[in-house]
């Protein structure tokens, strides 16, 4: 069996794509699987985009541990942003991703239309607020600059966090709260959205930032110590997901890695990597 993985680097918009295009993309290839699956022998080679860390490296632990006598091998794709790997599912380009929550699939699909779903719950990383320069919450001083994410979901999700904190409150009646909803403020905060790739490069510029856990794994801070205010984990409704399009969700090789990346040795694999709670499972 093949174990080859092919390790590629994207940025924003490299693989962008009119949405009208990925929609109208044949997502079926010449041998009836999937679009970003195809056959290398006995093997069937998926395609799947990730996020470093920790989906790459989860998927790199199931490709390294498990493929062999399951029929698949892995394809991992390295992407940097939050974007590309829905529209590159989408036109075919991949098989599934695996990187996002159900409120940013909610509101990728009700934006743009894709016609995606999840067909496994992995993992859960809190999000956090995180300073540079001071150590609580209460340091934070009046008309302090606060960084967010700036995607509608992970915006929503970060002012959710900035309640729990006790910095503002929210309109409890708007399912999916913006700035505008912001209905008290004592600290006169203000609020500066950017790329949720950018945040953590950012975090000097400001007071404090709510950062995605991937990317605070990556910019090397431990969630457990290092947040002034951490996402609580238990029954969190922010699950990473593996998703592929909907007209594939019977396909027998994307339920075999669905089954593996959900297997008693992913599960411990993602206890010992990050015993520190930054990644939990969630199976």
């Amino acid at each position: 069996m093949s174990h080859t993985v092919s390790r590629r680097l994207f940025t924003s918009g490299a693989l962008a794509t009119a949405v009208g295009l990925a929609l109208a993309a044949c997502s079926k290839n010449n041998s009836g699987l999937p679009g970003g699956a195809k056959k290398n022998g006995d093997t069937v080679v998926i395609s799947v985009g990730a996020t470093p860390q920790p989906h790459v490296t989860i998927l790199q632990y199931v490709q390294d541990n498990l493929v062999t006598g399951s029929g698949i091998s892995l394809d991992i794709v390295e992407i940097n942003d939050y974007q590309t790997p829905n529209t590159s599912l989408a036109d075919g380009s991949l098989a599934a991703n695996f990187f996002q929550t159900p409120n940013y699939l909610a509101q990728q699909i009700a934006d743009k239309g894709f016609d995606f779903m999840s067909i496994a719950d992995v993992h859960i990383e809190p999000m956090g607020l995180y300073s540079s320069t001071i150590t609580s919450v209460d340091q934070i001083p009046n008309g302090g600059k606060i960084i967010l994410n700036s995607d509608p979901a992970n915006a929503a999700r970060g002012l959710q966090l900035l309640v729990q904190a006790g910095l503002i409150e929210l309109d409890s009646s708007v399912e999916l709260p913006s700035e505008t909803d912001v209905t008290s403020n004592p600290k006169n905060l203000t609020f500066t959205f950017v790329d949720g790739a950018q945040v953590a490069r950012s975090m000097t510029d400001a007071d404090a930032a709510v950062i995605n856990g991937n990317y605070a794994i990556e910019a090397g801070l431990v969630p457990s110590e290092d947040a002034l205010v951490l996402e609580t984990a238990e029954n969190s409704p922010y699950v990473n997901q593996l998703v592929v399009r909907t007209e594939d969700k019977d396909d027998e090789h994307l339920a075999t890695l669905a089954k593996l990346i959900t297997s008693p040795e992913v599960k411990t694999f993602i206890e010992t990597t990050w015993s520190d709670g930054s990644v939990i499972p969630a199976f």
